[in-house]
């Protein structure tokens, strides 16, 4: 649409300004990026999201347009062409609840692993790996969720295997089993490397594990008396 201003706001460490970066990308649309100091969020983050002040912020001729799934649901309905959603109703809903499945429950669990220590963390692993052998099932044998094309379960959750692995690597707790979710180690790079354009704006895995080091440091000496 000609005219059209895209502008996102986000933080380049955060998974959820990645899914919009993907679905930004997929459907080809073009938008400016402005990079967020969280510690010092800049006025247009609290003006165009006052209630949560929060990242992703997807402005849209100057409309904002805050929470990432809802903002994958408005890229979706506004710009029609790449769907990311199956046109079949049943397979839509089908989307859209392991999108909420993820961020209700494994989601919660891989960050909660990282962030709390002892019974409580080892309580919460246990139910991150629960949540994703749940996932790994429905899966299945197949490259994507979106089967033979990536679709919307990709775009909003595929990253979470990344930040898993990262989680493991620093508190040494193991989350995704190869032999048990074989699918699911393999789901990430399976994204990538379909969709080279969306590599491009996906930051090294390295340059994110030496960045939640340093964020876990931070936890560890603020938690200690």
């Amino acid at each position: 649409m000609a005219g059209e201003k895209v502008k996102l706001l986000g933080y380049w460490a955060s998974p959820f300004t990645l899914r919009v970066h993907w679905a930004l990308k997929i459907k080809g649309i073009e938008y400016d990026y402005q990079e967020e100091d969280l510690p010092n969020k800049s006025s247009l983050l609290l003006q165009y999201n006052p209630v949560h002040k929060k990242i992703p912020i997807l402005v849209h001729n100057g409309k904002p347009i805050a929470e990432s799934l809802v903002i994958l649901e408005y890229i979706e309905e506004t710009w029609k062409h790449n769907p990311l959603l199956p046109e079949d109703p049943y397979e839509r809903a089908k989307s859209r609840f392991w999108a909420k499945f993820v961020d209700d429950k494994c989601v919660p669990g891989i960050f909660g692993t990282f962030s709390k220590v002892g019974e409580e963390q080892q309580k919460t692993a246990k139910e991150a790996r629960d949540n994703l052998k749940i996932l790994e099932g429905e899966l299945g044998r197949k490259r994507f969720f979106g089967d033979t094309k990536i679709g919307f379960m990709d775009v909003a959750c595929a990253w979470i295997i990344c930040w898993a692995q990262i989680v493991e690597e620093i508190v040494d707790i193991k989350l995704i089993d190869a032999e048990e979710m074989p699918s699911l180690v393999s789901w990430f790079q399976n994204v990538l490397e379909a969709a080279p354009i969306l590599k491009e704006c996906t930051p090294p895995k390295d340059k994110l594990l030496e960045h939640n080091k340093g964020f876990y440091k931070m936890l560890v000496a603020s938690a200690s008396p």
